[in-house]
Protein backbone atom coordinates (compact mmCIF):
# COMPACT_ATOMS: atom_id res chain seq x y z
CA UNK A 1 0.00 0.00 0.00
CA UNK A 2 1.45 2.93 -0.88
CA UNK A 3 0.37 6.87 -1.96
CA UNK A 4 3.20 7.57 -4.10
CA UNK A 5 4.88 4.95 -6.72
CA UNK A 6 7.53 5.80 -8.65
CA UNK A 7 6.93 4.97 -12.36
CA UNK A 8 9.24 4.02 -15.42
CA UNK A 9 11.28 7.11 -17.03
CA UNK A 10 9.62 8.81 -20.38
CA UNK A 11 11.82 10.67 -22.37
CA UNK A 12 14.38 10.29 -19.40
CA UNK A 13 12.78 12.08 -17.04
CA UNK A 14 11.11 10.02 -13.57
CA UNK A 15 7.51 9.78 -12.80
CA UNK A 16 5.63 9.77 -9.77
CA UNK A 17 1.99 8.49 -9.44
CA UNK A 18 0.05 10.42 -6.50
CA UNK A 19 -3.50 7.70 -5.31
CA UNK A 20 -6.29 9.07 -3.52
CA UNK A 21 -5.14 8.53 0.52
CA UNK A 22 -8.98 7.04 0.82
CA UNK A 23 -9.33 4.92 -2.22
CA UNK A 24 -6.49 4.50 -3.95
CA UNK A 25 -7.78 6.31 -7.40
CA UNK A 26 -5.04 8.06 -9.16
CA UNK A 27 -5.32 11.57 -8.72
CA UNK A 28 -2.45 12.96 -10.96
CA UNK A 29 1.11 11.53 -13.00
CA UNK A 30 3.84 13.64 -13.73
CA UNK A 31 6.77 13.85 -14.60
CA UNK A 32 9.78 15.22 -12.30
CA UNK A 33 11.21 18.49 -13.36
CA UNK A 34 14.97 18.12 -14.18
CA UNK A 35 17.65 20.97 -13.46
CA UNK A 36 17.50 21.94 -17.28
CA UNK A 37 13.47 22.43 -16.54
CA UNK A 38 13.79 24.53 -13.75
CA UNK A 39 16.25 26.71 -15.18
CA UNK A 40 14.20 27.35 -18.04
CA UNK A 41 11.24 28.23 -16.05
CA UNK A 42 13.28 30.59 -13.80
CA UNK A 43 14.37 32.40 -17.33
CA UNK A 44 11.11 32.92 -18.23
CA UNK A 45 9.68 33.80 -15.00
CA UNK A 46 12.55 36.21 -15.17
CA UNK A 47 11.32 37.79 -18.54
CA UNK A 48 7.33 37.93 -16.55
CA UNK A 49 8.29 39.57 -13.79
CA UNK A 50 10.62 42.63 -16.01
CA UNK A 51 6.75 44.15 -16.77
CA UNK A 52 5.16 43.02 -14.18
CA UNK A 53 7.20 44.94 -11.62
CA UNK A 54 6.55 47.91 -13.68
CA UNK A 55 2.89 47.97 -13.05
CA UNK A 56 0.75 49.61 -10.91
CA UNK A 57 0.38 48.24 -7.45
CA UNK A 58 -3.46 49.15 -8.07
CA UNK A 59 -2.93 47.48 -11.16
CA UNK A 60 -1.56 43.81 -9.53
CA UNK A 61 -5.09 44.50 -7.17
CA UNK A 62 -7.00 43.97 -9.38
CA UNK A 63 -5.91 40.94 -11.00
CA UNK A 64 -5.44 39.75 -7.57
CA UNK A 65 -9.18 40.54 -7.15
CA UNK A 66 -9.59 38.64 -9.66
CA UNK A 67 -8.37 35.66 -8.28
CA UNK A 68 -10.12 35.95 -5.43
CA UNK A 69 -13.35 36.01 -7.25
CA UNK A 70 -12.75 32.86 -8.84
CA UNK A 71 -11.66 31.24 -5.72
CA UNK A 72 -14.62 32.09 -4.35
CA UNK A 73 -17.11 30.84 -6.96
CA UNK A 74 -15.40 27.74 -8.11
CA UNK A 75 -14.63 26.86 -4.17
CA UNK A 76 -16.43 23.67 -4.19
CA UNK A 77 -14.53 22.29 -7.19
CA UNK A 78 -11.36 23.03 -5.55
CA UNK A 79 -12.19 21.53 -2.19
CA UNK A 80 -12.88 18.45 -4.39
CA UNK A 81 -9.46 18.28 -6.06
CA UNK A 82 -7.88 19.14 -2.74
CA UNK A 83 -9.55 16.66 -0.96
CA UNK A 84 -8.96 13.86 -3.25
CA UNK A 85 -5.26 14.45 -2.93
CA UNK A 86 -5.30 14.95 0.51
CA UNK A 87 -7.70 12.77 1.98
CA UNK A 88 -8.80 14.89 4.83
CA UNK A 89 -12.44 16.03 5.75
CA UNK A 90 -13.44 18.64 3.76
CA UNK A 91 -14.30 21.22 6.21
CA UNK A 92 -10.66 21.04 7.39
CA UNK A 93 -10.47 21.82 3.22
CA UNK A 94 -12.63 24.63 3.33
CA UNK A 95 -11.28 26.14 6.40
CA UNK A 96 -7.73 25.18 6.00
CA UNK A 97 -7.08 26.29 2.72
CA UNK A 98 -9.78 27.88 0.70
CA UNK A 99 -11.11 30.09 3.75
CA UNK A 100 -7.64 30.92 4.20
CA UNK A 101 -6.38 31.65 0.87
CA UNK A 102 -9.53 33.79 0.62
CA UNK A 103 -8.92 35.75 3.47
CA UNK A 104 -5.46 36.62 2.44
CA UNK A 105 -5.72 37.96 -1.11
CA UNK A 106 -8.23 40.01 0.40
CA UNK A 107 -6.49 41.22 3.25
CA UNK A 108 -3.26 42.20 1.23
CA UNK A 109 -5.27 43.16 -1.33
CA UNK A 110 -6.52 46.01 0.73
CA UNK A 111 -2.99 46.96 2.31
CA UNK A 112 -0.76 46.70 -0.73
CA UNK A 113 -1.17 50.14 -1.55
CA UNK A 114 -0.06 51.64 1.82
CA UNK A 115 2.21 49.37 2.74
CA UNK A 116 4.18 49.26 -0.85
CA UNK A 117 4.02 53.23 -1.31
CA UNK A 118 6.86 55.62 -1.07
CA UNK A 119 7.15 57.15 2.29
CA UNK A 120 9.05 60.06 3.31
CA UNK A 121 11.12 59.72 5.80
CA UNK A 122 12.62 63.23 8.16
CA UNK A 123 16.21 62.51 9.40
CA UNK A 124 17.19 63.36 12.93
CA UNK A 125 20.80 64.81 12.29
CA UNK A 126 20.74 65.56 8.82
CA UNK A 127 17.43 67.90 8.28
CA UNK A 128 19.16 69.50 5.53
CA UNK A 129 18.54 66.70 3.56
CA UNK A 130 15.50 65.13 2.48
CA UNK A 131 14.87 61.42 1.98
CA UNK A 132 12.37 58.49 1.18
CA UNK A 133 12.25 54.68 1.03
CA UNK A 134 10.72 53.05 -2.34
CA UNK A 135 9.97 49.38 -2.05
CA UNK A 136 10.45 47.57 -5.41
CA UNK A 137 10.59 43.95 -6.75
CA UNK A 138 13.15 41.49 -5.68
CA UNK A 139 12.89 39.41 -8.84
CA UNK A 140 11.66 35.91 -8.76
CA UNK A 141 10.98 34.00 -5.85
CA UNK A 142 10.76 30.38 -4.84
CA UNK A 143 7.65 29.06 -2.67
CA UNK A 144 8.50 25.29 -1.65
CA UNK A 145 5.42 24.20 0.06
CA UNK A 146 5.07 20.98 2.30
CA UNK A 147 2.09 18.66 1.84
CA UNK A 148 -0.12 19.41 5.14
CA UNK A 149 -1.65 22.54 3.82
CA UNK A 150 -0.49 22.42 0.57
CA UNK A 151 -2.79 24.76 -1.24
CA UNK A 152 -2.96 27.63 1.67
CA UNK A 153 1.22 27.28 2.24
CA UNK A 154 1.49 27.69 -1.90
CA UNK A 155 -0.60 30.41 -1.95
CA UNK A 156 -0.23 32.85 0.67
CA UNK A 157 3.39 33.57 0.00
CA UNK A 158 2.64 33.68 -3.44
CA UNK A 159 -0.54 36.10 -3.04
CA UNK A 160 2.21 38.61 -1.03
CA UNK A 161 5.40 38.15 -3.26
CA UNK A 162 3.41 38.92 -6.68
CA UNK A 163 1.32 41.80 -4.84
CA UNK A 164 4.96 43.37 -4.19
CA UNK A 165 6.08 42.64 -8.21
CA UNK A 166 7.68 39.09 -8.31
CA UNK A 167 7.64 36.02 -10.18
CA UNK A 168 6.67 33.06 -8.24
CA UNK A 169 7.74 29.25 -8.65
CA UNK A 170 5.84 27.02 -6.89
CA UNK A 171 7.49 23.97 -6.02
CA UNK A 172 4.95 21.82 -4.24
CA UNK A 173 5.52 18.28 -2.52
CA UNK A 174 5.06 15.33 -4.80
CA UNK A 175 2.78 13.94 -2.39
CA UNK A 176 0.26 16.95 -3.16
CA UNK A 177 1.30 18.26 -6.29
CA UNK A 178 -2.28 19.24 -7.12
CA UNK A 179 -2.38 22.00 -5.09
CA UNK A 180 0.46 23.50 -6.64
CA UNK A 181 -0.75 23.30 -10.19
CA UNK A 182 -4.26 25.17 -8.77
CA UNK A 183 -1.88 27.91 -7.67
CA UNK A 184 -0.61 28.77 -11.34
CA UNK A 185 -4.27 27.93 -13.07
CA UNK A 186 -5.85 30.42 -10.50
CA UNK A 187 -3.42 33.05 -11.06
CA UNK A 188 -3.52 32.22 -15.32
CA UNK A 189 -7.26 32.12 -15.29
CA UNK A 190 -7.23 35.86 -13.47
CA UNK A 191 -5.09 37.49 -15.83
CA UNK A 192 -1.67 37.37 -14.31
CA UNK A 193 0.72 37.82 -17.14
CA UNK A 194 2.44 34.53 -18.26
CA UNK A 195 4.91 32.97 -16.42
CA UNK A 196 4.45 35.03 -13.85
CA UNK A 197 3.38 32.37 -11.49
CA UNK A 198 4.40 28.80 -12.34
CA UNK A 199 4.75 25.24 -10.77
CA UNK A 200 7.88 23.11 -10.61
CA UNK A 201 6.21 19.63 -9.99
CA UNK A 202 8.65 17.24 -8.70
CA UNK A 203 10.73 15.79 -5.04
CA UNK A 204 14.27 16.74 -3.75
CA UNK A 205 15.86 16.93 -6.98
CA UNK A 206 13.17 19.70 -8.34
CA UNK A 207 13.60 21.22 -5.11
CA UNK A 208 17.65 21.30 -5.06
CA UNK A 209 17.64 22.60 -8.86
CA UNK A 210 15.44 25.58 -7.81
CA UNK A 211 17.65 26.87 -4.95
CA UNK A 212 20.61 26.77 -7.09
CA UNK A 213 18.69 28.59 -10.31
CA UNK A 214 19.21 31.83 -9.23
CA UNK A 215 16.30 33.19 -7.63
CA UNK A 216 16.16 36.26 -5.43
CA UNK A 217 14.33 34.74 -2.59
CA UNK A 218 13.30 31.46 -0.86
CA UNK A 219 10.18 31.08 0.97
CA UNK A 220 10.27 26.96 2.41
CA UNK A 221 7.87 25.49 4.35
CA UNK A 222 8.60 22.09 5.43
CA UNK A 223 10.92 19.64 8.03
CA UNK A 224 13.55 20.90 10.05
CA UNK A 225 16.25 18.39 8.59
CA UNK A 226 15.39 19.58 4.81
CA UNK A 227 14.73 23.16 6.34
CA UNK A 228 18.68 23.23 7.68
CA UNK A 229 20.18 22.25 4.16
CA UNK A 230 17.96 25.01 2.30
CA UNK A 231 19.49 27.42 4.55
CA UNK A 232 22.82 25.93 3.89
CA UNK A 233 22.62 26.43 0.56
CA UNK A 234 20.72 30.00 0.35
CA UNK A 235 23.66 31.20 2.64
CA UNK A 236 25.85 29.86 0.53
CA UNK A 237 24.19 31.70 -2.76
CA UNK A 238 23.41 34.63 -0.48
CA UNK A 239 20.22 34.44 -1.27
CA UNK A 240 17.53 35.60 1.55
CA UNK A 241 14.98 33.25 2.81
CA UNK A 242 12.62 32.40 5.20
CA UNK A 243 12.38 28.96 7.13
CA UNK A 244 8.87 28.05 8.42
CA UNK A 245 9.80 24.58 10.11
CA UNK A 246 7.98 22.26 13.02
CA UNK A 247 6.50 22.42 15.76
CA UNK A 248 6.12 21.04 19.26
CA UNK A 249 3.43 23.18 20.75
CA UNK A 250 2.53 23.02 24.33
CA UNK A 251 -0.81 23.89 25.99
CA UNK A 252 -0.65 24.82 30.00
CA UNK A 253 -3.98 24.15 31.93
CA UNK A 254 -3.79 26.46 34.67
CA UNK A 255 -5.44 25.45 37.92
CA UNK A 256 -8.24 28.06 36.93
CA UNK A 257 -9.06 27.48 33.66
CA UNK A 258 -12.26 27.06 32.36
CA UNK A 259 -12.19 22.81 31.84
CA UNK A 260 -14.65 22.41 29.29
CA UNK A 261 -13.34 25.09 26.92
CA UNK A 262 -9.93 23.87 27.77
CA UNK A 263 -10.68 19.98 26.91
CA UNK A 264 -12.55 21.48 23.79
CA UNK A 265 -9.71 23.34 22.35
CA UNK A 266 -7.12 20.93 23.63
CA UNK A 267 -9.06 18.62 21.24
CA UNK A 268 -9.69 20.57 17.86
CA UNK A 269 -6.03 21.97 18.44
CA UNK A 270 -4.40 18.68 18.29
CA UNK A 271 -6.79 16.65 15.99
CA UNK A 272 -7.63 19.73 13.15
CA UNK A 273 -6.50 18.11 10.22
CA UNK A 274 -5.58 15.03 12.24
CA UNK A 275 -3.13 16.71 14.03
CA UNK A 276 -0.62 17.40 10.58
CA UNK A 277 0.27 21.08 11.03
CA UNK A 278 3.06 22.73 12.27
CA UNK A 279 1.35 24.47 14.99
CA UNK A 280 -0.71 21.91 16.32
CA UNK A 281 -0.89 21.31 19.88
CA UNK A 282 1.14 18.10 20.91
CA UNK A 283 1.65 18.76 24.35
CA UNK A 284 -0.46 19.40 27.02
CA UNK A 285 0.79 20.36 30.51
CA UNK A 286 -1.77 20.55 33.19
CA UNK A 287 -1.99 21.50 36.93
CA UNK A 288 -2.36 18.45 39.23
CA UNK A 289 -5.71 20.18 40.96
CA UNK A 290 -7.61 20.00 37.94
CA UNK A 291 -5.76 17.41 36.23
CA UNK A 292 -8.14 14.09 36.67
CA UNK A 293 -11.20 16.18 35.26
CA UNK A 294 -9.50 17.87 32.50
CA UNK A 295 -8.42 14.28 31.28
CA UNK A 296 -11.98 12.48 31.88
CA UNK A 297 -13.33 15.44 29.79
CA UNK A 298 -11.12 15.36 27.27
CA UNK A 299 -11.08 11.75 26.47
CA UNK A 300 -15.16 12.16 26.44
CA UNK A 301 -15.25 14.82 23.90
CA UNK A 302 -12.56 12.59 21.95
CA UNK A 303 -14.74 9.24 22.11
CA UNK A 304 -16.85 11.87 20.34
CA UNK A 305 -15.29 11.93 17.01
CA UNK A 306 -15.51 9.78 13.74
CA UNK A 307 -13.29 8.86 11.25
CA UNK A 308 -13.55 9.64 7.58
CA UNK A 309 -16.45 12.74 9.07
CA UNK A 310 -13.68 14.86 11.62
CA UNK A 311 -10.37 13.20 10.65
CA UNK A 312 -8.90 12.00 7.72
CA UNK A 313 -6.17 10.00 7.05
CA UNK A 314 -2.60 10.00 7.14
CA UNK A 315 -2.16 12.47 3.99
CA UNK A 316 1.74 10.83 3.50
CA UNK A 317 1.49 7.36 4.44
CA UNK A 318 4.86 6.77 6.09
CA UNK A 319 3.70 9.47 8.74
CA UNK A 320 1.59 6.87 10.01
CA UNK A 321 4.63 4.76 11.23
CA UNK A 322 6.54 7.87 12.69
CA UNK A 323 3.34 8.42 15.14
CA UNK A 324 2.96 4.98 16.35
CA UNK A 325 6.34 4.72 16.81
CA UNK A 326 6.37 7.66 19.30
CA UNK A 327 3.74 5.90 21.18
CA UNK A 328 5.08 2.45 20.62
CA UNK A 329 8.38 4.01 22.48
CA UNK A 330 6.14 5.86 25.17
CA UNK A 331 4.32 2.35 26.04
CA UNK A 332 7.61 0.16 26.54
CA UNK A 333 8.66 3.50 28.63
CA UNK A 334 5.43 3.13 30.92
CA UNK A 335 3.06 5.69 28.63
CA UNK A 336 -0.70 4.83 29.06
CA UNK A 337 -2.90 5.14 26.14
CA UNK A 338 -6.37 6.83 27.36
CA UNK A 339 -7.72 6.23 23.85
CA UNK A 340 -7.14 5.72 20.48
CA UNK A 341 -3.39 5.30 19.20
CA UNK A 342 -4.09 2.34 16.75
CA UNK A 343 -3.53 2.60 12.86
CA UNK A 344 -6.75 1.98 11.02
CA UNK A 345 -6.29 0.09 7.87
CA UNK A 346 -9.50 -1.19 6.51
CA UNK A 347 -11.00 1.83 5.53
CA UNK A 348 -10.10 1.53 1.39
CA UNK A 349 -6.72 2.16 1.33
CA UNK A 350 -6.17 4.88 3.45
CA UNK A 351 -4.70 5.09 6.88
CA UNK A 352 -6.06 6.34 9.74
CA UNK A 353 -5.80 7.05 13.41
CA UNK A 354 -8.20 8.06 16.07
CA UNK A 355 -8.13 10.96 18.22
CA UNK A 356 -5.66 9.84 20.57
CA UNK A 357 -4.75 10.92 24.41
CA UNK A 358 -1.53 9.65 26.23
CA UNK A 359 -0.53 10.17 29.56
CA UNK A 360 2.45 9.10 31.76
CA UNK A 361 4.79 9.70 29.10
CA UNK A 362 8.11 10.08 30.79
CA UNK A 363 9.75 13.57 29.81
CA UNK A 364 13.02 11.92 27.06
CA UNK A 365 10.54 10.45 25.20
CA UNK A 366 9.74 10.98 21.79
CA UNK A 367 6.57 11.77 22.32
CA UNK A 368 7.43 14.67 24.32
CA UNK A 369 10.68 15.71 22.41
CA UNK A 370 10.01 15.03 18.97
CA UNK A 371 7.41 16.30 16.33
CA UNK A 372 4.95 13.76 16.00
CA UNK A 373 2.38 15.64 13.41
CA UNK A 374 -0.70 13.76 13.92
CA UNK A 375 -3.95 13.41 16.05
CA UNK A 376 -2.19 12.51 19.31
CA UNK A 377 -2.25 14.38 22.69
CA UNK A 378 0.85 13.85 25.16
CA UNK A 379 -0.81 14.70 28.46
CA UNK A 380 1.85 15.75 31.30
CA UNK A 381 0.23 16.10 34.83
CA UNK A 382 2.40 18.87 36.94
CA UNK A 383 2.93 20.09 40.44
CA UNK A 384 2.43 23.79 39.43
CA UNK A 385 2.70 26.01 36.69
CA UNK A 386 6.05 26.38 37.04
CA UNK A 387 6.61 23.38 36.57
CA UNK A 388 4.33 23.64 33.27
CA UNK A 389 6.78 26.67 31.66
CA UNK A 390 9.85 25.17 32.67
CA UNK A 391 8.84 21.86 30.72
CA UNK A 392 7.33 23.73 27.85
CA UNK A 393 10.59 25.49 27.18
CA UNK A 394 12.55 22.33 27.54
CA UNK A 395 12.39 21.59 23.30
CA UNK A 396 14.10 22.14 20.47
CA UNK A 397 10.97 23.46 18.97
CA UNK A 398 9.47 26.78 19.81
CA UNK A 399 6.49 27.74 16.89
CA UNK A 400 3.43 28.40 19.34
CA UNK A 401 2.14 27.82 22.73
CA UNK A 402 -1.20 28.41 25.01
CA UNK A 403 -2.20 29.38 28.32
CA UNK A 404 -5.26 28.55 29.63
CA UNK A 405 -6.38 30.50 32.91
CA UNK A 406 -9.51 32.84 33.72
CA UNK A 407 -6.74 35.53 35.26
CA UNK A 408 -6.05 37.51 32.14
CA UNK A 409 -3.07 39.23 33.88
CA UNK A 410 -1.39 35.46 34.94
CA UNK A 411 -2.13 34.10 31.67
CA UNK A 412 -0.10 37.08 29.87
CA UNK A 413 2.59 36.99 32.65
CA UNK A 414 3.02 33.24 31.77
CA UNK A 415 2.65 33.86 28.17
CA UNK A 416 5.75 36.66 28.06
CA UNK A 417 8.02 33.87 29.62
CA UNK A 418 7.49 30.59 27.14
CA UNK A 419 10.10 30.40 24.33
CA UNK A 420 7.61 30.44 21.35
CA UNK A 421 7.09 32.26 18.40
CA UNK A 422 3.51 33.44 19.12
CA UNK A 423 1.16 32.52 22.31
CA UNK A 424 -2.47 32.47 22.30
CA UNK A 425 -4.48 32.46 25.74
CA UNK A 426 -7.69 30.68 25.75
CA UNK A 427 -7.27 30.21 22.26
CA UNK A 428 -5.51 27.53 19.70
CA UNK A 429 -4.94 27.28 16.02
CA UNK A 430 -4.86 30.77 15.21
CA UNK A 431 -2.01 31.98 14.57
CA UNK A 432 -1.00 31.33 11.15
CA UNK A 433 -4.59 33.21 10.58
CA UNK A 434 -3.86 36.42 12.23
CA UNK A 435 -2.75 37.99 8.93
CA UNK A 436 -1.67 41.39 10.80
CA UNK A 437 0.49 39.51 13.17
CA UNK A 438 4.09 38.18 11.93
CA UNK A 439 4.23 34.26 12.36
CA UNK A 440 7.44 32.12 12.65
CA UNK A 441 9.16 29.97 15.03
CA UNK A 442 12.42 30.77 17.61
CA UNK A 443 14.85 27.71 17.79
CA UNK A 444 14.55 24.97 15.32
CA UNK A 445 11.14 25.95 14.32
CA UNK A 446 12.40 28.52 12.23
CA UNK A 447 13.77 31.60 10.65
CA UNK A 448 12.05 34.95 9.63
CA UNK A 449 8.80 36.08 9.87
CA UNK A 450 5.80 35.11 7.29
CA UNK A 451 2.11 37.97 7.38
CA UNK A 452 1.49 41.40 8.48
CA UNK A 453 2.99 44.55 6.82
CA UNK A 454 6.61 42.29 6.91
CA UNK A 455 4.93 40.06 4.87
CA UNK A 456 4.70 42.32 1.88
CA UNK A 457 8.44 43.65 3.16
CA UNK A 458 9.66 40.58 3.21
CA UNK A 459 9.39 40.50 -0.54
CA UNK A 460 10.67 43.84 -1.60
CA UNK A 461 14.00 45.57 -1.37
CA UNK A 462 13.13 48.35 0.58
CA UNK A 463 15.75 51.23 -1.40
CA UNK A 464 16.37 54.27 0.50
CA UNK A 465 17.20 57.62 -1.36
CA UNK A 466 18.50 60.51 0.29
CA UNK A 467 18.84 63.76 -1.42
CA UNK A 468 20.26 67.39 -0.98
CA UNK A 469 17.82 70.04 0.12
CA UNK A 470 20.01 73.37 0.26
CA UNK A 471 21.82 72.99 -2.76
CA UNK A 472 25.44 74.04 -0.98
CA UNK A 473 28.38 74.07 -3.40
CA UNK A 474 29.69 71.57 -1.22
CA UNK A 475 29.39 70.28 2.46
CA UNK A 476 31.68 71.17 5.39
CA UNK A 477 33.28 67.56 5.79
CA UNK A 478 34.50 67.19 2.65
CA UNK A 479 37.94 67.17 1.56
CA UNK A 480 40.55 68.83 2.13
CA UNK A 481 40.25 67.85 5.77
CA UNK A 482 41.96 71.06 7.93
CA UNK A 483 42.18 71.75 11.21
CA UNK A 484 39.51 74.24 11.52
CA UNK A 485 36.85 71.37 10.20
CA UNK A 486 38.30 69.16 12.94
CA UNK A 487 37.64 72.10 15.26
CA UNK A 488 33.63 72.78 14.00
CA UNK A 489 32.94 69.10 14.00
CA UNK A 490 34.73 68.70 17.97
CA UNK A 491 32.09 71.50 18.44
CA UNK A 492 29.45 70.48 17.10
CA UNK A 493 30.16 67.17 18.46
CA UNK A 494 29.75 68.68 22.30
CA UNK A 495 26.80 70.70 21.49
CA UNK A 496 24.95 68.10 19.81
CA UNK A 497 25.18 65.37 22.32
CA UNK A 498 26.55 67.17 25.25
CA UNK A 499 23.63 69.43 26.11
CA UNK A 500 20.23 68.99 26.31
CA UNK A 501 19.76 69.44 22.48
CA UNK A 502 20.40 66.16 22.31
CA UNK A 503 16.80 65.26 23.52
CA UNK A 504 15.07 67.63 20.33
CA UNK A 505 17.65 65.21 17.78
CA UNK A 506 16.71 62.20 18.67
Amino acid sequence: MGYLSQLEPVDGRRRIRVDNPVDGSEVLTFSVANADDVREMVERARNAQKSWGRTSVADRVKKMQAALAILVKEHETFIERLTAETGRAPLDTLMIEIYAACDSMNYYSGRAGKVLADRTVGLHLMRHKKAKIITRPLGVVAVISPWNGPFVLSINPTIQAVLAGNAVIVKPSEVTPTAGLLVEELFRRAGFPEHLVQVALGDGETGAALLESGVQKVSFTGSVRTGRKVGEICGRNLVPFTLELGGKDAMLVCGDADLDRAAAGALFGGMMNSGQFCSAVERVFVEKSVAASFIGRLVAKASELELGRDLGPFIFEPQADTVRRHIDSAIEAGARVLIGGTVVEDRGRGRYMGPTVVTDIPDDADLMKEETFGPVLAVRVVEDIREAIKLANDNQYGLGASVWSRDPKKAEAIARVLEAGAVTINETALTYGALELPFGGVKASGVGRVNGADGLLNFSQQLPIIADRLGNKEEPVWYPYTPDKFENLQKGLKYMFGTPLRYVLR
